[in-house]
Formats: structure tokens, sequence, C-alpha cells
């Protein structure tokens, strides 16, 4: 016992001894006196640049540490900063060295600043300094026995640091700043507590956050488990497109990530925030779920969300009852989800259920039996309440990123069916397919008022007019297409109508648009782009189209008849409609035959001026009237589009009677006409105006129509048909005169035909 115990004190005071061994070094042993040293080392070392600012201090005893002041280190090969620090400190005990454990004191670091850069060939800017990877074991070799690394830190204190990650590759920036941290001791199996707090900001997606983190960590390597006790996360600031928000996440989490195992226990989510201008709340509620290879139960699940306020709201609730079986298969019973859409008197109500069942090991969830009820109240629409039945099934597949949906119902006097779904998932590309027999799209547009209540006016006088919003087609990524049988929109009715769109990137292509429509068929395609200032392009061809019918249902105006072609190719900028309007430019063509011009009867007015042509001189103005017409057998005309103007200058209406040609122009903008038509007496028919207009064969009338395009005016000028009408009569006299003279003028010599020829010249003919 006495061997004992002279050897413990022999031991003690060997340990004693050295330990003021230890201190006394570290006492006198400056290392400052060795920067130049170290800072070469490292430059032969990694050709970077280090800069020490600060100052060394060594501790030997109790604890191993080293204390590191301002420093700096630069890219390789570069001047350029690559990381630096204001205050670093690292302590491991000393004895547990002797038994080949290490366990560090503390760890604190203070103002860091580093920058990680992946470039464009996948190489980064540490690279060199992780070292190079370990030679490869030869074919039947071991690896060497190694000493097992135990991880055992006392505490960790990280104040203010600052860490960027540049992935030029992705073309993508994330930023981690103001981070700082504390934790108590970090071991395996030994619960420690964490508080964290960093602010996030990234472009790909758009993030800038703060976030908060506190909680009871506890883990184990050997094992692969963590454990997160009293799970307290908050963060706040905009997202995705959010803003203003505050999410917060609580609860409990046991996981295994290697064996795929999760326990949650009492898991909250919240969230907050404006979403497109308007706010939204989301409240997510977990009781109890457990996963492991070979059984999965939980409780119910329920989701409460809400979108929008008083005037504009949706709200959404979504239960999953108690889930049963295992990570490769297991179901859920029946899900049920009640949505409510409410937005200035109109409300739509639906209710979905179906069972579900899925596999978590292949991330796949399904709807097999999807059955839904719609119900739309809203006064304002011709047809209300409007209710619906829609059956299908949903697949969502999350490895592939991918969700199916295939549906049919019968909604009012239509049938639909289809399938929609998504390509991917971030960011959200839609696919979708959809086929409906007859669609009476009137039946579910809002009433016309018959009167309105006039807008606020502007300083100027003018009602204000709303931005054209196309703040949803830029996030927009989707492609599919529209069939329907027979529909009828705005009162145009059309058949066989194919509508295919694509929209990426802001734009939106409908191409092609195709129908049959007033015994004819359109053919065409439309572009729109949500750039700042939103601009359009329509190529529309009418062929063989009944144009009357078309006009009169699609704007109530029957100022033209007769079947042809009409073609459309035309550009726009703009932000309102309006400008929109002003702004286009591209022609326009029309090509009609056996028709008719309504509001205005060109020969019987004629025929009704020759009475008047003694006294009438100057222009009279007359309101078209739509009881009379002007038949013709071929129209034609072109127009070049110019900032809202549309110009014409080869109008050609042909029938047995006349002869029209004219110019002019269409504000398109102003919603306005001027147009000159000059009219030509060339032939009679006796139900069209017989001997009288026999008389002015031959005469020219101009006719200018002016006005709104809803109520046209125009004028004869009937000092110009006098004048003509006059000259005329002349040199029918002095023809019959020389005619008589040079002998009757039936016979026709050489004189007599120079002479005429001459009189021609005389009177312009």
């Amino acid at each position: 016992m006495k061997i004992l115990k002279y050897a413990l004190f022999g031991l003690g005071a060997l340990a004693i001894l050295t330990g003021a061994v230890l201190a006394y070094v570290a006492a006198t042993f400056d290392p400052n006196q060795y920067k130049p040293q170290i800072v070469q080392a490292v430059k032969e070392k990694t050709q970077r640049t280090l800069r020490l600012e600060g100052d060394i201090e060594l501790a030997l005893f109790p604890s191993i540490g080293a204390r590191l002041g301002k420093a700096a280190l630069s890219e390789r090969a570069s001047d350029r900063e690559f990381a630096a620090i204001q205050d670093l400190r690292v302590a491991v005990k000393l004895f547990p060295l002797l038994s080949r454990q290490v366990i560090v004191d503390t760890v604190e670091l203070k103002g860091l600043r580093a920058q990680l850069v992946r470039f464009k060939d996948g190489k980064t800017n540490v690279d060199d300094l992780a070292g190079a990877p370990a030679p490869a074991l030869a074919p039947g070799s071991k690896p060497a026995e190694t000493e097992q690394f135990r991880i055992d830190i006392a505490r960790v204190r990280i104040e203010d640091a600052a860490i960027a990650y540049i992935d030029q590759a992705a073309g993508a920036k994330y930023e981690l700043t103001r981070l700082n941290l504390k934790t108590g001791r970090i071991a395996s199996g030994v619960p420690t507590d964490i508080d964290l707090s960093v602010a996030v900001r990234a472009d790909k997606p758009k993030l800038n956050l703060e976030t908060a983190l506190k909680t009871r960590l506890m883990f184990d390597l050997e094992k692969q488990r963590f454990v997160l006790e009293g799970l307290d996360l908050s963060a706040k600031g905009d997202a995705a497109g959010i803003s203003g928000l505050a999410a917060s996440a609580k609860g409990n989490l046991d996981t295994r990530p290697a064996a795929r195992e999760l326990a949650a226990s009492k898991l909250e989510l919240a969230a907050k925030g404006k979403h497109g201008g308007e706010d939204f709340s989301l409240e997510f509620d977990l009781p109890r779920l457990n996963i492991t290879r070979d059984k999965v139960s939980g409780d119910k699940i329920t989701l409460d969300a809400t979108l929008g306020e008083a005037k504009r709201k949706l709200t959404a609730k979504i239960e999953i009852p108690a889930i049963e079986g295992s990570a490769r298969a297991f179901t859920a019973g029946r899900v049920t989800a009640n949505l409510d859409m409410q937005e200035e008197g109109a409300r739509m109500s639906v209710k979905v259920t179906s069972p579900l069942a899925g596999s978590i090991e292949r991330q796949h969830v399904e709807l097999s039996k999807l059955a839904a009820t719609v119900n739309v109240t809203n006064p304002k629409l011709p047809k209300s309440p409007i209710d619906a039945t829609i059956n299908g099934a949903l697949v969502v597949d999350a490895a592939k990123q991918s969700a199916n949906l295939t549906f049919a119902t019968k909604f009012d006097e239509s049938t639909i069916n289809g399938r929609a779904g998504l390509a991917r998932f971030t960011p959200p590309f839609y696919t979708f397919d959809v086929n409906v027999d007859k669609l009476d799209a009137d039946r579910y547009l809002p009433k016309t008022a018959e009167s309105k209540a006039k807008p606020k006016a502007d300083p100027k006088g003018k009602p204000p007019e709303q931005p054209i919003d196309l703040a949803a087609l830029k996030e927009l990524n989707a492609t599919g297409s529209i069939r329907i049988g027979s529909l009828k929109v705005s009162n145009v009715k059309s058949s066989n109508v194919r509508l295919d769109i694509k929209a990426a990137n802001g734009r939106l292509d409908v191409s092609p648009i195709a129908a049959n429509l007033y015994q004819g068929s359109l053919a065409g395609a439309l572009t729109i782009h949500a750039a700042s200032t939103p601009s359009l392009a329509v190529k529309q061809k009418l062929t063989g189209v009944s144009v009357g019918p078309l006009l009169k249902d699609l704007a109530d105006n029957d100022m033209l008849e007769g079947r042809g072609n009409v073609a459309l190719d035309v550009t726009a900028q703009g932000n309102t409609v309006s400008a929109l309007k002003k702004a286009l430019n591209g022609t326009a063509a029309v090509n009609l035959t056996d028709g008719a011009v309504k509001g205005i009867d060109i020969a019987g007015s004629i025929r009704n001026a020759k009475a008047r042509l003694g006294t009438l001189r100057g222009e009279q103005v007359q309101q078209a009237n739509k009881t009379e017409k002007t038949d013709f057998s071929e129209l034609s005309a072109t127009f070049n589009i110019k900032n809202g103007v549309a110009h014409n200058n080869d109008l050609s209406i042909k029938s047995p009677l006349l002869r029209v040609g004219g110019a002019g122009n269409v504000n398109i903008g102003e919603d306005n006409l001027d147009y000159l038509v000059k009219a030509s007496i060339v032939g009679t028919t006796k139900g069209q105006g017989g001997r009288e207009l026999t008389d002015l064969q031959g005469l020219t009338v101009p006719v200018r129509v002016t006005g709104p395009l809803d109520a046209l005016s125009y004028k004869l000028d009937f000092a110009a048909l006098a004048t003509d009408a006059a000259k005329q009569k002349v040199e029918q006299t002095i023809r019959e005169r020389i005619g008589k003279q040079l002998g009757g003028g039936a016979k026709d010599d050489k004189g007599g035909g120079g002479l005429r020829d001459q009189l021609k010249g005389l009177f312009g003919r």
C-alpha cells in the first residue's frame, strides 16, 4: 500500500512539475517572433498570402490552446481576400490526449469573413486547401485501422460571421451574414442547447430572411441519429415572391437519415405574409408521425390556409386521417379538402374527398378516387347558382417532381374531360390537355350593366384607366391545349375550336388559334410579352366568312354584309388598353363578294340629288340610315396601320351600277373614321334607278364618311356633282352638233375621228 501511495504522490508531483514547465514555456515563448516564417511557409505551401495583423497567444496548461488576432488569407495566386477573422481562440484539453481522445475545450470565433466560389468547370477556390484525395486501395487490400475519433467540445461561440457562396455555373449567389452561434457541450449522446441566428440572402431563388433557431440537440454519430427537442425555428423577411414573411416551426424531431426513419411529435408550422399583393396565412398541425422501414403510423394531420381579405378571400382546410402501413406502402383513409372563395358578393365552394395511398420509399402519393362538388353563386352572372361534380385521380411523384390529374365533369350544359399536371415543382411547370363538347361562356361571364356609375375623372377630365396587370404571366411556365366542339363567347359562335398554349419567361404564345365560324374558318396566332411595357402580336386570317352575322354578333354592328376573307397582322405596346390601340402597327386586308355597305345608298343618293342640282350648291350632311345600303359584287381594301391609325388608299367596290374607290383613315385609338369615297355611275338596272341614273352615267360623286364608328355620317358634294353634270351636258351637246356637221356622227372618217379625240382631250375624257 505504501508503494502505491508513494507512486501516486510521485505521479502527482510529476504532473504539477510538467504543468509548471509548460506554463513557464508558454509565458516565456513569444510565437509572434515567428510571424514572418509562418507567412512564408503558407506562401510556399499554398501560394496564398497570409496577413497576421493581430497577436498570437499560446496556452499549454491546463489546456493546449492558441489565440489568433486579426488575420486574413488571400485567394490562391492572387491578392484578393479569401477569408478574414477578427479573433480566433481554440483550446484542447491536455490529459485526454494521452489516451488518444480529442476533447476541445473552447472554440471562439469573431468577425469571420469568407467567400467560397464554385467555378463554371466545377472546381472551387478551396480545392487546394482540401488536399489531394487518398490513393485508391490495391485490389484485395484492407484499409488500415485507425483510432476512433470522438467529438467532444465544451462549447462553441461564433459572433458576427459572414459567409458568401458564389455558384458561377448556376449564376447564383448565397450569403449568410450576422451569423451568431452559442452552444453547450457538443458530444455524442449528450444533449446540448443550440442558439443560432443568421441573415440569409440569395438571388436564385430570391431570399432575404432573418432566421433564428433555438433547440436542444442530441446526436449519436455511430448510430447516425439526430434528435431535436423543443425545436423553435423562425424566419422573417422576403422569400420566393412572398413579402413580409413571418414563418415558424415548433415541435420535436428524432431522425436516422441513413435508415430513413423519422419520428415527429407536436409539430406545428405557421406562416403569414403577402403574396401577389394579398395577405395570406398558413397553419399546419402534425400531432404524431412515426416512419420506419416496417411501419408508418400517425395521427390526423390538418392544414388551414387563407389568402386575401374580406372583399377577396380564399380559405382552405385539409384533413388527412390517421396513417397506417409501412414505408413501402401506406394508406390514410379518406382525405377531405374544403375550399371557399369569396369576391364582391360572389362565392365558390369546393369540397374534395378521396382515399389516400402512397409509398415513402418511392416518394409517391395517390388519390385514386377524387370526388369533388362545386357550387358557384354570383348575382352578376346570367345563370346562378351553378353546380358541378368532378371525378378523377391524382398521382404525385416527388422523386420525379411530377404530378398528374385526370378528370371528367358534367358542368351545366358542358361535358369536360382531360388532364392537368406539373412536370416540374420548382419553378412550377404546368401541363394540361382539356376537351369540351360545348361551352356557352356568356352564361358564366358577368352581365353588362345597363348603366354604370361614372368613375372619378382625373384633372384632365378623362376617367382613370387601370394598367394592364400581367404579373401572373411573368412567373408562369406552362404548355397545353384546349379543344372545344362548340363555343359561344361574347355572343360569337364557333365550332371545332383549338388553342395550343405555351408560356415561359414572361411570354405567352397561343398558336395555332383555329376554329370554324360563320360559314368559314379562322387560323391565327397570338403572342403576349409581360415586359415592363406589355406588348402583343396578333396574326389572324378569316377565310370564307360571312361578315354580316359575325359583326352583328360580335359588336352589334351590321354596317357590312358579304362573304370572303379578312387578314390581320399587327403588333402593339402599351400599359393600358387605350395605349395598345394607339400603338397598333401592321397590316390588314379585306376581300368580300356579294354583299352590301349599310347605312348609305350611294346610287339612291345620287338619284335624289339629280332633282336638286339646279338649286343645291356645296355639301349637305346626312346621317347614316341603317335601312339603306349599297350593294356590291366585289369589295377589296388593304390597310397600313401605324400608331393606331389604319390608312387605306385602294378601296374598290364593284356593282352593276357603281364603281367605288376611296382613301382615308380609321383612327383605331379614337374609334372614328375619316374617309373620302368616290362613286361613279357605270350602268343601270330598272329596279335600281332606271332612266334617272342613265342620265348620270359617267358622273363621279365624292362622298366623305366621318364620325365615330357607331354613329357615322356622310357628306355628298353637290357642287362637284353639279359641275360634273354640267360639264357632261355641255360635252354631250357639242358632240351632237359636231356629229351632225360631220355627217350625223355615225360615220367615223379620218378627220372626224381626230376632231373627236381632240374634244375628248378638251373635256378631260
